[in-house]
């Protein structure tokens, strides 16, 4: 049966992973998450996954490095105020996971990715009466196919910033 799931913002979040200085990882992460999920799990053809995160919700607990991602030189927030995925295809895997294949936009490039799904879970009812399910997704990149190119050299080779950039989303999802 096809059931609609609407983002929990306050209980959902986007993160990321990239190579800093060649030796260690620097993980941020997004608090604005919202979306819709559509949800058959006996004709997953008729399921979606729809995610739009708002770039200015940027968070690495650094705010000097938050004004620099935010700024022109990578994700261009004025310009590009939203990371969208939108997916084209679920399938499900051999080990049960979901497979959701889709365009991901960021930085006002759009490509196809391949989200692996963990879940959902089962239905749960909140305190308050709404039935939630969730679910974590993850999916890598190369941020410089995205134009987000900027970098510095360093002395002793190699660059500042990887380039290979790992994305996990943890969505709460409110039936209805």
């Amino acid at each position: 049966m096809k059931t609609t799931y609407k983002i929990d913002p306050a209980h959902s979040s986007a993160h990321f992973i990239v190579r800093h200085l060649m030796i260690t990882n620097v993980r941020g992460g997004f608090t604005s998450v919202q979306g819709s999920v559509v949800y058959d799990p006996d004709d997953l053809s008729g399921s979606s996954i729809d995610v739009i995160i708002d770039v200015n919700s940027l968070n690495t607990s650094d705010a000097s490095r938050d004004g620099h991602l935010k700024s022109a030189e990578f994700l261009d927030v004025e310009k590009y105020p939203t990371i969208t995925f939108k997916s084209k295809t679920i399938s499900k895997e051999a080990d049960g996971d979901l497979l959701a294949k889709g365009d991901l936009s960021i930085h006002g490039v759009t490509k196809e990715v391949s989200l692996e799904v963990e879940g959902p879970t089962g239905e749960e009812k909140d305190p308050w009466g709404n039935v939630r399910i969730g679910a974590s997704a993850v999916t890598k990149i190369k941020r410089s196919e995205f134009g987000l190119t900027w970098n510095a050299a360093l002395e002793s080779g190699g660059f500042l910033i990887g380039d290979d950039l790992k994305l996990e989303l943890d969505v709460s999802l409110i039936k209805g």
